[in-house]
């Protein structure tokens, strides 16, 4: 069997990626960071550390294995690792970050995924890309938010370099207030998202009606909750917040064994535990 890495979004996650938040600033680059900063409300980061220990807990008790990257002073937004890129089957997608603040983190992460033996299939450098825009419908339907940090120029580079792969690439834009397709869509088992239907379009909701998808509908108020932020662990299981009750009792419902964790602080940046986690290994 060929080697691979990450073949879909639902699959039985082996292996992930992450930060430890030491040098966590709130910074006003998304509409969650912006309302905190505006209640001169600071991070307290005792509290994020002991949430993200929380997460790495969650993950190993769970048979995830977990690689640290060293955080760097600044970079204070390293924790969120989802977003430097992307991982699929042949290796992954370096993408490019569009906010100044976080531009030091592509040439960190560039080193660490050399480090781990996984290579590079694709660079965007015209455009920008973050791996917060970035899902598997299936094996070889790829779902890309043209939203506040990924635009259309880099999915071309995208399609340009991973074509010979065999997938298929689809823009879905969104409102930019949604930062991220992460935030108001999420997969946490093969037919199954939560999503905030309201601010998807309409021909990405055929195409998941298409596919079959039962979605869990959550208001726009939620996305900014993090409601949608889940982090699904295959095999019927997903990390979800603790608080967030109505979106887990329905999980609950069809059957999905749902692992709760407290992140609020962390939370105050614009992140939940979809955008920390970097998946390396999902079969």
């Amino acid at each position: 069997m060929n080697k691979f890495f990450v073949k879909n979004s639902t699959g039985i996650l082996k292996k992930v990626l992450l930060c430890s938040p030491d040098y966590m600033k709130l910074q006003p680059i998304n509409v969650i960071a912006e309302k905190w900063i505006k209640e001169n409300n600071g991070l307290n980061i005792e509290k994020c550390i002991k949430e993200h220990k929380d997460l790495i807990k969650a993950y190993e008790e769970n048979g995830v294995e977990v690689v640290l990257m060293e955080p760097e002073e600044n970079l204070t937004n390293e924790v969120f690792a989802r977003d430097f890129g992307a991982c699929i089957r042949e290796g992954y997608i370096l993408g490019n970050f569009k906010k100044p603040i976080r531009y030091g983190e592509t040439e960190a992460y560039k080193k660490k995924m050399k480090e781990l033996g996984v290579p590079c299939v694709a660079k965007v450098s015209k455009g920008y890309f973050e791996g917060g825009d970035f899902w598997f419908l299936d094996d070889n339907t790829l779902a890309i938010g043209v939203i506040a940090r990924t635009d259309e120029t880099a999915i071309g580079e995208i399609r340009d370099q991973i074509g010979k792969f065999g997938y298929n690439i689809i823009p879905i834009k969104c409102a930019e207030e949604n930062l991220h397709l992460d935030m108001c869509f999420n997969i946490v088992d093969e037919k199954i998202a939560v999503a905030c239907k309201s601010a998807l379009p309409d021909h990405f909701l055929r195409i998941l009606e298409e596919k079959e998808f039962e979605l869990i509908d959550i208001p726009q108020e939620g996305v900014f909750e993090h409601h949608c932020n889940l982090q699904a662990l295959g095999n019927r299981r997903v990390i979800s917040l603790k608080s967030n009750t109505k979106v887990n009792k329905k999980l609950k419902d069809c059957g999905i064994k749902v692992i709760e964790l407290e992140l609020e602080e962390i939370l105050k940046s614009g992140g939940g535990p979809h955008c920390m986690t970097f998946p390396l290994k999902r079969i």
